[in-house]
């Protein structure tokens, strides 16, 4: 025992030299003053009752027909009525909505997904290349605008989808009216389903064909082949793709306030995120109410536990291939002419369809359109000059660039810290900051937001960190936080590839810790420390939820996000989104720019979509 003491200290004080202890103290700082005491904070809100702790007002929610009903209280599904097919959805209670929304785009997702990757893996045919690009349009970020375009197209009165298939060619036999939870779904599959398909296929690429050609020498083909073979081997991939597929659908802000923008829709507001969000205003006059932490806290509850669960299912199985070592070819075949055809007209089409909200984001912001029309009157170019001109807009622009911009720095200074910890030191509670610094992933941004006005607001009253006197620096620490697993990820896969044997030989010339960290291990890491950043700049920009609910509280910080956001959600009544499909726009340069940056300049083809 006295051996193994003495032999614990030794290790402890051989690690635990300078760097060690301030990357320590920053990666445990920053986040337990950012997302554990704001998210206990919250959970205090939540199970508080008279003085008391008490389950009175997550009971409250989970026995309320409001929130969860079974049966159906109203909503449309499928329904003919004078010419129009309905299509919008039944209701059944706010938080259960949300829970079948995210199921059943998840569920598209991973069916899209999955066959999209088998497709673009397994076979070879004309325009491969720009599929592979097209494929992706989808993950350019256009906040609440999408939406927006979708609710429009299909609008039965004046929609260009049904004005062109309806009235013009004639090939459905009714005016489709696609709205309210239903819209919402519609949005979200087309949006996410990327998430999936490149999960799936960086699996499928990894696969060791020889256990295929083994199970095809045993008499497995087809759907046989895949199901018991194929499938089971890239279900980490699928899985991966679909839990954060869900997450991101549970905590979108997007879709229903751009559906409410485009159609007013009643549907559209019973979910569970534009119920916190609609809550949150309640902020400028009496604080965040009990009830929305509990809605909060259980929406972070199902996220945290789908999360939990996927990773737990998948971790439990054995994926180890059969090769050691080398590298081997994709089985990839050219099929028949047919299916060559069949294959590229199905691809088209998907891409057409799920380049809608990108396409008629770029035209509303390029042309004018009447208030009834069903197109555009005129090109102009003078609200993508607004964004220049009108002061307002230029706050906005400056607002982001400098939250994302300070943000990213301190991206970079954690993350890399919490990486290196974590890659290279073998101290006492490593594991914990692990765990720590990935929790965002599973953490919905506008729980998160709902934690910090709570917690700031309380113990920071009256100063610059209190959200109510200024919420850019927590704006600008929510940015932070929720995009940290992108950083730490690309440095620890950087870190990955340094052998410990360079920082061995620094160290035995006579090197210190710092001086090897800085002059040998960062120097080749620097590549994916820049991806990081970019990544986390990106996102950043296009930041939703935190945005709409902290941005809020004071008109001179808010940034793009929320400026779009408050244009769409009164285009019901002004008629007009084209300044805010101008800001969708820019947004969607700057993705652009980032991913020639790192798929270019540091061969990083598919790091920037952090998925």
């Amino acid at each position: 025992m006295d051996f193994s003491l003495e032999e614990s200290w030794k290790k402890i004080r051989r690690e635990f030299d300078l760097l060690t202890i301030v990357q320590t103290l920053i990666g445990y700082s920053s986040l337990i003053v950012f997302l554990v005491l704001p998210l206990f904070s919250m959970f205090t809100q939540a199970f508080m009752y008279q003085s008391s702790v008490s389950l009175h007002w997550i009971w409250d929610i989970i026995t309320s027909t409001d929130f969860f009903s079974f049966a159906s209280t109203g909503g449309r599904m499928w329904e003919v009525r004078r010419g129009l097919l309905i299509m919008w959805g039944s209701d059944h209670g706010i938080f259960m909505n949300s829970l079948m929304v995210a199921f059943y785009v998840t569920l598209i997702c991973i069916v899209v997904g999955v066959a999209l990757a088998m497709v673009m893996g397994r076979y070879d045919f004309p325009g491969k290349k720009i599929f592979q690009v097209a494929l992706l349009v989808p993950l350019l970020a256009t906040p609440f605008v999408n939406a927006y375009v979708i609710g429009k197209l299909f609008n039965p009165r004046n929609g260009l989808i049904n004005w062109l298939l309806f009235d013009v060619l004639h090939l459905i036999p009714w005016k489709v009216d696609i709205d309210g939870l239903f819209g919402i779904m519609v949005a979200q599959a087309l949006a996410y389903y990327p998430i999936v398909y490149m999960n799936t296929v960086a699996s499928l690429n990894s696969l060791d064909p020889s256990l295929e050609e083994m199970a095809e020498n045993l008499g497995a083909k087809g759907f046989r082949l895949f199901r018991t073979v194929t499938f089971p081997l890239i279900l980490p991939g699928v899985a991966a793709g679909a839990i954060m597929t869900f997450i991101f659908s549970l905590e979108d802000l997007g879709a229903p306030i751009g559906f409410v923008g485009a159609r007013a829709n009643p549907l559209s507001r019973r979910v569970v995120s534009y119920q916190i969000y609609n809550s949150f205003a309640e902020a400028l006059t009496g604080g965040i109410s009990s009830n929305t932490a509990a809605l909060a806290v259980l929406m972070l509850v199902v996220t945290a536990a789908s999360y939990i669960g996927i990773r737990w299912y998948v971790n439990r199985r054995s994926y180890a291939m059969l090769s050691k070592g080398g590298r081997w070819a994709v089985r990839v075949r050219k099929p028949k002419p047919a299916i060559r055809g069949l294959i590229v007209v199905a691809l088209v089409s998907l891409v057409l369809l799920a380049g809608m909200p990108q396409i008629g984001t770029v035209i509303l912001a390029t042309t004018d359109w009447a208030t009834s029309g069903t197109l555009p009157t005129e090109v102009t170019g003078r609200f993508i000059q607004g964004l220049y001109a009108n002061p307002e807009v230029r706050g906005a622009i400056f607002n982001s660039l400098l939250y994302s911009g300070i943000a990213v720095v301190v991206m970079v200074l954690v993350g890399s810290s919490i990486a290196y910890i974590v890659g290279k030191r073998d101290i006492p509670g490593k594991g914990i900051l692990d765990t720590l610094a990935t929790l965002p992933v599973a953490i919905p941004g506008i729980s998160l937001a709902i934690g910090y006005f709570l917690f700031f607001s309380d113990v920071f009253a009256g100063t610059i960190l209190d959200p109510l006197v200024d919420p850019a620096l927590l704006l600008i620490c929510a940015y932070s936080i929720r995009r940290l697993p992108f950083t730490t990820r690309s440095v620890g896969a950087g870190l990955q590839q340094v052998d410990k044997s360079l920082e061995e030989s620094s160290m035995n010339l006579g090197a210190n810790r710092s001086t090897t960290f800085f002059r040998i291990v960062l120097p080749l890491i620097i590549g994916h420390i820049i991806n990081g950043a970019i990544l986390g700049f990106v996102y950043s920009m296009s930041e939703v939820s935190a945005s709409v609910t902290l941005g809020a509280l004071r008109e001179d910080r808010m940034p793009i996000t929320y400026f779009i956001s408050q244009i769409v959600y009164g285009a019901a009544a002004t008629g007009s989104i084209s300044i805010g499909a101008a800001l969708c726009v820019m947004l969607m340069a700057v993705q652009i720019a980032a991913m020639a940056i790192s798929n270019y300049i540091l061969k990083q083809k598919s790091s920037f979509l952090g998925v």
